[in-house]
């Protein structure tokens, strides 16, 4: 009960945060309910695109906003290691949508897969001494958040978004370099695969040193790990249950067959402790079989 009520307090200064310290010229406002930040303004957007989508929701209490200064007062990060050369970075209480981000460490440099909303000066200090951050990729525009803070924090780090997603990043930066086509490899054996799906440049990252040798996948929200973590699942939206359609997730699954993976890493450690720790293109698999089934009756 008392986590719980530390964290409606936390929620509850996030939403006051438009008041006059949060007002004054020069702020990028986050929302509350996705994390996406803006470019710095006087005041508040008027709506938050990302939550206007069908595939996201604007709760019942309407629009809020937040900033990272206020973050800063209220949450906290902690950087754990999954196993040798990837940590994640989790945020307490919850903010946005509550996502994790990781740090994949190899030999040419760090990548940040995915991102959540804050960064702070004792995170900053974590990852450098972790060997800081040399690129960064996000798997879709629900995880954008705070990204261009990220990029600055690490020297400009590079942020790879399929070209696709133009249109989601909301706070544009030079330190974004959209790419095209279906595979850009960075770092040197890092490849990211645009699935499609979720959103149309939905990317996966592909870590062939992960899981022993054996590869991981670095999933985001697609597939996303189910409860019950031998299963996943696909979805076009997930708060709102809007499924995606077959000749979709026969694409998805084309461009994850040529993949070697043993494990799969998630964005929530709600589902299944975020991880399918073994077997894990066998469960991309049957699960894929059982949706389409599911479907098309």
């Amino acid at each position: 009960m008392r986590k719980t009520s530390l964290a409606a307090a936390a929620i509850g200064s996030l939403a006051s945060a438009t008041s006059a310290e949060a007002a004054r010229e020069g702020t990028a406002f986050l929302c509350v309910t996705c994390g996406m930040q803006y470019p710095e303004s006087a005041k508040p957007p008027e709506s938050c695109p990302v939550c206007d989508d069908e595939r996201q929701y604007v709760p019942p209490e309407g629009q809020q906003w937040t900033t990272l200064e206020q973050l800063h007062k209220t949450h906290k990060n902690t950087i754990k290691q999954e196993e040798e050369n990837l940590y994640s970075i989790n945020v307490s209480p919850k903010i946005g949508i509550g996502q994790r981000a990781f740090l994949i460490r190899t030999p040419k440099g760090n990548v940040l897969w995915d991102c959540q909303p804050l960064i702070d000066d004792a995170t900053v200090s974590r990852i450098n001494e972790l060997g800081g951050i040399a690129e960064i990729a996000i798997s879709h525009p629900h995880y954008y958040t705070t990204m261009i803070e990220w990029s600055r924090a690490f020297g400009g780090a590079p942020i790879h978004i399929h070209e696709a997603e133009r249109k989601w990043v909301l706070r544009p930066d030079p330190c974004v370099k959209f790419w095209s086509g279906e595979r850009k490899t960075i770092l040197g054996d890092l490849p990211l695969i645009r699935t499609g799906g979720h959103f149309e440049g939905y990317q996966v990252l592909h870590w062939p040193a992960g899981a022993d040798g054996k590869g991981a996948l670095m999933a985001g929200d697609q597939p996303q790990i189910c409860m019950d973590p031998k299963q996943v699942s696909f979805m076009w939206s997930y708060p709102n249950f809007i499924p995606l359609n077959a000749p979709t997730i026969r694409h998805v699954m084309e461009c994850l067959d040529p993949l070697a993976y043993d494990r799969i890493y998630g964005a929530f450690v709600v589902r299944g402790k975020g991880v399918v720790p073994t077997g894990g293109k066998q469960v991309v698999q049957r699960s894929a079989d059982r949706y389409l089934k599911a479907i098309q009756g």
